[in-house]
């Protein structure tokens, strides 16, 4: 009787766990989406798609398993499985795309600077597109990342280090010289786009750009290293769910472990009347 029960009471507690966990993924989506100061307004949607996904799959999986609901419990394992597929893929995903970048050390300095062409394509692409870096510049200038360091003197510089933002969007690249009368022709891109203004700094810059995928490098590994432990604990829970819907089964089309047996008869095995027959004649001829 209990271990009946036990699977069936575990999955009850574990999806109400996950049931409860998913309003603060669906909140986080609908700040995201309503604030207009974070650099992170692409993520809104998967936030609020997997927050309503968390949420469906947990309710029918806290139903099925305290109420032994079948159908319930098998729209809650095929959820679950489609969820564990995605979230493997994404996983995958992100380690391939995250795989590069990194910057290069500057002599002497203790921060990095960061080229475009070090990071993996498909990122590359997202901040090529005008209409995405004309939003993303816009956050980055909202953001004041820049005025952060604005009051540095050259010694700052020195022995301080940067965020991989302000080490691409707030100063032209080391190598860049400005002194009057120096000759620029073997000078870096980004030498020609930087300007004092305020507005406008670096933010035209493919190293700006870079410092952009840079952050979200970091975060998105960060990302894929947590979504290795969501996945194997996924798959602990499916595994359990597994059982509670065997168990929830068994109380509705067989018999339970107590309680009245509600078999209408008894069939033998597909092997008892072989076996049966070979007894009998081991018998008789013994």
């Amino acid at each position: 009787m209990y271990y009946y029960r036990f699977s069936n009471t575990v999955i009850g507690y574990l999806n109400l766990l996950t049931l409860l966990a998913s309003i603060p993924i669906i909140g986080g989506g609908l700040w995201v989406a309503r604030s207009s100061a974070t650099c992170e307004r692409f993520l809104q949607t998967p936030l609020l798609i997997i927050g309503f996904v968390v949420l469906l799959i947990s309710l029918a999986g806290f139903v099925g398993a305290c109420f032994n609901v079948p159908w319930a419990l098998w729209f809650y394992l095929f959820g679950m499985l489609l969820l564990i597929a995605a979230l493997l893929g994404l996983t995958v995903f992100g380690f391939a795309v995250t795989s590069r970048g990194g910057g290069v050390q500057v002599p002497g300095r203790v921060y990095r600077e960061y080229h475009l062409e070090d990071y993996h394509p498909w990122l590359r692409a997202r901040v090529a597109d005008p209409g995405n870096w004309r939003s993303i510049r816009g956050c980055l200038v909202s953001s004041k990342a820049c005025a952060k360091i604005a009051a540095w003197t050259p010694l700052d510089y020195m022995e301080r280090d940067l965020t991989p933002v302000q080490s691409g969007c707030c100063k032209p690249p080391t190598t860049c010289q400005y002194v009057e009368g120096s000759s620029l022709a073997a000078q870096e891109e980004d030498c020609y786009r930087w300007s004092n203004a305020a507005g406008a700094l670096c933010y035209e810059c493919g190293a700006c750009r870079a410092g952009v995928l840079e952050q979200v490098r970091r975060d998105w590994h960060k990302v894929s290293v947590l979504n290795v432990v969501v996945l194997a604990f996924l798959v602990g829970v499916y595994s359990i769910g597994c059982c509670a819907f065997r168990n929830a089964r068994r109380a509705e089309t067989d018999y339970p472990y107590h309680g009245e047996n509600r078999m209408s008869k008894v069939r033998p095995r597909w092997d008892y009347y072989w076996w049966r027959w070979w007894y009998d004649r081991k018998d008789q001829l013994y």
